[in-house]
C-alpha cells in the first residue's frame, strides 16, 4: 500500500476552507488561508501545506492564537505602515499587508508594510507571486521561532528566517526566489519527525552540536545556517526587521507553532514596488525574459535542464493541479480526524 494518499487539488482547498469556516472563520480569510496551504502542497512544499492546519487549530482551541481578529493598521504614511494581525492567521495578516503594499505602490512607487503580532503564514514564495500578477516586485520576510545559533554561540536564537522575491516576467513564468537562512527549512524536518524519516547529514545538528540524521534530535538542537556566519547574519538582520521594527518582541522570542504556551509573537514584512517608476514594464518583463532565455541556452553544468528560482515549483504545481496532490498517509488520518471533529463527518 502506497504510503500517500493522492488527492485533488480543489478538494484539498474546499475541505481545508469547510474545516476552518467550522471553527468559527469567516468565509473569505478561510478560503485565504485554505488556497495559501493548498498553493505549498502544490508546489511540493508540503511541510508547510495542509500539514499545518492541526497546529493552527491546536493553537485556537489553546487560546494562544485568534480565529478570525480584526487586523488594523496602527500606523499608516504615504509608503509604509503597520498592520495589527491581532494575534490572527499569518496567511491573512500576510495577503492583507501585501495588497496595502501593492496599492500603496501604485501612487508612491514603493511601500513597505510591517506586520506584527502575527503568526506562521506558510510559504512567502504566495505574498511575493501575488506582486508579480499586479505587474509589480515583491519582497517578503518573516521571523521564525529560534532554530538556529548565532555565529559563534552554542545556544539557538535566530530563526530560519525566510525571505522571498518575486519578479515579473512577460512570456516567462515570474521568478519566484523563496528561501530560508538555514541550509533546509525546519518544515521540512518538521514533517521528518511527523513520518519518522531520517534527514540528511549536514541539515542540522543536535544539542551536543552534532550532525545528525535523527529529525527529533535535530527539533532539539540546531539548524545549519546558509553559508555559515553569512546565513547567521542574514537571519539575524530579517528578525531586526520584522521582530524587533514591528514592536512585536525581541530577537529569540518567537515561539514554535506547536508551543502552545503562549501566542507566537512573529513578524513580517511586505514590500512592493512599481516597475513603471524605473523602467517600461514592458522593457523590464521582455528583458527579464531574455535573460531566461540567456541562462537556459548555458551549457548544463550536469548535462540536465537549466530551472530558473521557482520554475520546478511552478512547473510541480501544473502537474499536481492536474494530476492530484500525494499527501502522506498520515497527515490524511489527522485531516480525517480534524473531519469528524469540525465537520461532524469523515471526509478525504
Amino acid at each position: 500500500m502506497s504510503d500517500h494518499v493522492i488527492l485533488e487539488a480543489e478538494a484539498l482547498r474546499g475541505f481545508t476552507e469547510d474545516v476552518l469556516k467550522a471553527a468559527g472563520m469567516r468565509p473569505q480569510p478561510a478560503a485565504t488561508v485554505a488556497d495559501t496551504l493548498v498553493y505549498a502542497d502544490l508546489r511540493g512544499v508540503s511541510s508547510h501545506g495542509v500539514a499545518r492546519l492541526g497546529s493552527y487549530l491546536d493553537r485556537i482551541r489553546a487560546g494562544v492564537m485568534e480565529i478570525d481578529p480584526q487586523m488594523r493598521l496602527i500606523r499608516e504614511a504615504p509608503a509604509s505602515g503597520l498592520l495589527d494581525a491581532g494575534n490572527g492567521f499569518g496567511q491573512i495578516a500576510g495577503m492583507t499587508a501585501m495588497e496595502i503594499a501593492i496599492e500603496k505602490a501604485k501612487s508612491a512607487g514603493s511601500a513597505v508594510i510591517g506586520i506584527a503580532n502575527s503568526n506562521h503564514f506558510g510559504v512567502a514564495a504566495y505574498f511575493a507571486e501575488r506582486a508579480t500578477r499586479a505587474g509589480m516586485v515583491g519582497i517578503v520576510l518573516t521571523n521564525s521561532s529560534p532554530a538556529m545559533t548565532a555565529f559563534n554561540t552554542r545556544i539557538p536564537l535566530i530563526g530560519t528566517n525566510p525571505i522571498a522575491f518575486g519578479i515579473p516576467a512577460g512570456a516567462e513564468r515570474p521568478i519566484i526566489l523563496d528561501m530560508s537562512t538555514s541550509l533546509v527549512a525546519r518544515g521540512k524536518i518538521r514533517l521528518a519527525s511527523l513520518t519518522g524519516k531520517p534527514i540528511p547529514l549536514g541539515w542540522a545538528y543536535d544539542d551536543r552540536g552534532l550532525s545528525t540524521e535523527d529529525a527529533h534530535a535535530a527539533l532539539k538542537g540546531s539548524l545549519a545556517p546558509i553559508g555559515g556566519p553569512k546565513g547567521a547574519g542574514l537571519s539575524l538582520i530579517i528578525d531586526l526587521l520584522t521582530g524587533v521594527l514591528t514592536g512585536t518582541g525581541l530577537t529569540g522570542e518567537v515561539k514554535n507553532i506547536t508551543d502552545i504556551s503562549g501566542p507566537s509573537r512573529t513578524g513580517h514584512l511586505m514590500i512592493a514596488f512599481d516597475v513603471s517608476r524605473f523602467i517600461s514594464p514592458e522593457l523590464f518583463k521582455s528583458s527579464v525574459d531574455s535573460v531566461v532565455a540567456n541562462i537556459k541556452a548555458m551549457p548544463s553544468a550536469d548535462g540536465g535542464p537549466v530551472f530558473m528560482p521557482g520554475e520546478m515549483e511552478a512547473i510541480g504545481a501544473e502537474r499536481r493541479a492536474r494530476d492530484g496532490i500525494g499527501v502522506p498517509r498520515d497527515i490524511v488520518d489527522t485531516l480525517r480526524g480534524l473531519s469528524v471533529t469540525y465537520l461532524g463527518e469523515l471526509r478525504l
